[in-house]
This record gives C-alpha cells, structure tokens and sequence, in this order.
C-alpha cells in the first residue's frame, strides 16, 4: 500500500487529476486506485473509442482484419482473419466495453470475435495466444462465453511444445530460403505472450491442469536462453529438436543478434510477469524484474517510447514496445510492490502520459502512430498498428485493475 501511496504523491506532482466519479474513460466498476490515470490518457481515450467504434462499424470482419494504417491514409489495411494480429481488433471492443461500462460494444465484439472459432483448431502456429485469448479470451472475461474455444484453441498450442526443448516451438522455419531456414527448432520471445491461452484454458471445463505446467517451463526457458545475463532479450533462442540443446541466440526483426529489439524486451517484461503470476515462480517473477529493470535503464522520463532496437537510437520508434511494456509493468508492480513497484509503476505512468501527449495520430482510424511493425523486412514502419492501440487500452485497464489477464 505504500508503494501505491508514493506513486500517486509522484504523478500527483506530474500534475495528473482525478476524473470525476463515473467517468466512463477510466473505467465504470474498476476497483478504485489512490493514483488516478495520466489526466492525458483519460483525454484521449474518447478518440480512441470513437475511432474504434466507427471502424468495427464501417468494416465487414469477412473482408479482413484491421492490422495497420500508413501515414496520411484514412482506412486500415486488413489481413485475413489467419493472420496473427486478428485478435487484437476485437480485443479492443472488449477493453472498451471493461473501460466504459457501455453495453452498446457487446454487439460490435461479438461481431468480430466470432469469425475467430475458425482459428481454434489450428497447430501450425504458436500464435494462438494473440488470436484467440486476445478475442475469446477477453470476451469470457467480460461475459463469460467462449470457454470452449479458449479450451480448443490451448489444446491445439500445446501440440507445438518439446519435452526435449522444454519449449514451444514459436515457428516452422526448415525449407525457409533466409537464415530462418536453419533453425530447426527455434523459440521467439513473442511467444510468452501466447502463454495466457494456456494458463486460462487449463483451469477451465474440459482443460488440462498440464498446460500450465506447459505455460511455465517455456516461460522458463525462454529466461535462460532468449534473456542474456544483462537483462536484455534476443529475438530467437535456436534448439535442436533432437537433443533439446541451447544452440544459439539470433534474430528476425532485431538490428543485429547481439542487439536488443525493442518490442521483444517489452514483450519479455509482459510475458514473463504474467507467468510469474500464473505460477507464482519467484524465477520468472526476477526474470521480468531484470528485463524490467534493463528497459528502465535505457528509457527516461520524457523519452520512454524507445527506437524500434535498442541499437538504433536515432531511428524510428516504437509505440507498440512502450504500451506493451507499459501494461507490463502495471502488472509486475502490483506483484512486487515496495519502492520496485513504486518504480515500475511510475514508469508506465509516465510511459503511458508520454504516448498520450506525443503519439496520437492526428487523424486516421488508429490511436497511436508511430510504430514499426519489422524494419529489418521494410514493412509497417512508422505507421499505426492494431496491436499498440490494444496494448495501449490493456494498460489504462489495468492502471486500476493490474491483475488482469
């Protein structure tokens, strides 16, 4: 508790305010918090609902799903409900209708989580968590519908995990004609984000208790390998699927395998603090405080929205990395509290205010500009993309509700 009372004294210094009681931008039924949101973020987020609203209106999810909007254009462009990033659009409904209290997103939800069910079964991707506990899943905490394709769909992601590796396998790379092609076996830090979908299926009817314990050794490995003694994260940890040995640490969208991906150390800090709660591991509970800690160090207030990697500081940013690493961070903060909390907790504050104040796209249907999607491939680079708005409302839920999953 006196960690949370520090941190209000400190944004209250920043000069953020309380919003008036009922204020559906904060969130109608939040439990309340001593330190109310970034007065900036509770200004934007009518435009972020406006925005959303009136995409999930206009589109039809049969044509594709929003994923990223080029500068200056005035509509999303859409990819195909198999693509990776379909959950978010849908996730967002679901946040906003947590955030607001308005009924009136259950119907715009339903909508577009429903076409979803198609991707439930399927075993060639470890992308099931983004896909599904993003849509179905945010909806069975809303509305407690949708267990049993949450159910189907951990089942299907358990099937890509090693005993021998002790990890999911993230990609299916052999026969690839770039440097993917030699990695039999390799493990992507994005996937500790899909580690919820296990954790929450396997406590539901018709789960399996294993999953967790699944969810929680790949979650360990990956802090053994893909993390590097400084804290800092590698995109790709490389095994052989024979012998289950560590070969090696590489990367796809990183400057350099020595280097350190922006949005991958914030998918770390996430991914590894969710597991720390789901299996209250004081490993993985240390492993997302040294990512954490890592990522503060390289960030300050004023700057915390990072290049696209570490390396190249003068290049562009990543808004996606900061809210993601932001939503992180409320959920490690609540878990360790004291004046570690305080930090992380003031940190996404001010991540947060930061994005609010210097990243909303003046206009177009995403919040947030300024992401990049993969620099090294040349594509969606700064631009506004579906999953740092998603990342963006996940945190302003858990400013007052940091234990959601």
């Amino acid at each position: 508790m006196a960690a949370v009372v520090l941190v209000g004294a400190l944004l209250a210094g920043c000069g953020q305010s309380a919003p008036a009681p009922g204020d559906p931008t904060t969130g109608a039924g939040a439990a309340p918090s001593s330190a109310p949101l970034p007065a900036s973020v509770t200004k934007v987020l009518p435009t972020a609902y406006q925005r959303l609203a009136s995409s999930a209106d206009a589109l039809d999810p049969a044509a594709g799903y929003p994923r990223s909007v080029d500068k200056g254009a005035a509509t999303w462009s859409t990819k195909p409900v198999s693509d990776w990033t379909s959950g978010f659009f849908p996730g967002e409904m679901w946040l906003a209708r947590e955030l607001t209290g308005d009924q009136a997103w259950t119907a715009r939800a339903q909508r577009w989580t429903a076409p979803i069910a198609s991707q439930v079964t399927r075993t060639d991707t470890h992308d099931l968590g983004f896909v599904v506990d993003d849509s179905f899943g945010d909806q069975l905490t809303a509305t407690g519908a949708g267990a049993d394709d949450v159910v189907t769909a951990a089942r299907s992601l358990a099937t890509r995990y090693s005993p021998k590796v002790h990890a999911i396998k993230s990609w299916d790379t052999e026969g690839d004609d770039d440097q993917r092609g030699t990695w039999r076996f390799p493990v992507i830090i994005d996937t500790t984000m899909n580690l919820a979908l296990l954790d929450r299926a396997a406590a539901l009817p018709g789960g399996d208790p294993a999953w967790k314990g699944i969810a929680t050794q790949h979650a360990l490995t990956a802090s053994r390998t893909n993390m590097r003694p400084d804290g800092s994260v590698a995109h790709v940890a490389v095994f052989d699927p024979d012998t289950g040995a560590f070969l090696k640490r590489d990367t796809w969208q990183g400057a350099a395998p020595d280097s350190t991906w922006s949005r991958g150390q914030g998918w770390a800090i996430h991914g590894f603090a969710a597991q720390a709660r789901a299996a209250a591991d004081p490993e993985l509970r240390a492993a997302a405080q040294k990512a954490a800690d890592w990522w503060l160090s390289h960030t300050a207030p004023g700057s915390r929205v990072p290049a696209w990697d570490f390396s190249k500081p003068t290049e562009e940013r990543d808004t996606s990395a900061a809210a993601v690493a932001a939503s992180g961070l409320l959920d490690l903060a609540d878990q360790v509290g004291g004046p570690d909390g305080a930090r992380y907790r003031q940190a996404a504050g001010e991540t947060l205010d930061e994005l609010a104040t210097k990243d909303v796209a003046p206009s177009g249907p995403a919040l947030l500009a300024h992401a990049t999607g993969g620099k090294p491939q040349d594509d969606e680079v700064d631009v506004g993309i579906v999953y740092a708005d998603y990342y963006f409302l996940e945190a302003a839920r858990r400013w007052t509700d940091p234990a959601r999953t």
